[in-house]
């Protein structure tokens, strides 16, 4: 039986023990945290949308961050060409695109989706990249209770 290796990630929640295939590289950081390159990917749950995104030097930094397309499934995003080479991807299967998850302190329902900044990953070589949206066909936000839209921009289009 093959063991996968493990690292401890310290987290505002506790260590974390996390297989080294959850580890992922942003050679640019995240938008407002350029300087935090390492992350974790720890899924919260098996049957969840939900992951937090744990820098692996700064235990105060994780983000919240969903798969938009369960709740927004024809969300579309635009990678372009240098964006491409950056992440190394070589086919568009090879990446994961998350969302953020904004979640005001003790007011869990009113968790916002923010689509307008995506992180895609490629989950071949573990290297990821925000690539902000600047023509969206979404708001740049989804109300996860009840589904609402919120923010400037078109309502969804119907697939």
């Amino acid at each position: 039986m093959v063991q996968k290796k493990e690292r401890v990630i310290h987290s505002r929640v506790g260590p974390l023990h996390v297989e080294q295939d959850r580890l992922i590289l942003f050679p640019k950081g995240l938008v407002g945290f350029e300087a935090q390159r390492d992350f974790a990917l720890v899924r919260l749950r098996e049957d969840s949308a939900f992951f937090l995104l744990q820098s692996c030097t700064d235990p105060q930094l994780g983000l919240m961050v969903a798969d938009p397309y369960v709740y927004v499934p024809d969300y579309r995003i635009k990678i372009s060409t240098v964006e491409q080479e950056l992440l190394r991807l070589r086919n568009i299967r090879e990446a994961v695109v998350l969302v953020t998850v904004t979640i005001p302190p003790g007011k869990p329902e009113d968790a916002i989706l923010n689509l307008v900044g995506p992180l895609v990953i490629n989950i071949r070589l573990r290297r990821g990249m925000q690539v902000p949206q600047n023509q969206l066909r979404h708001p740049p936000r989804l109300h996860l209770a009840g589904g609402g839209q919120t923010g400037e921009g078109p309502p969804c289009e119907p697939s």
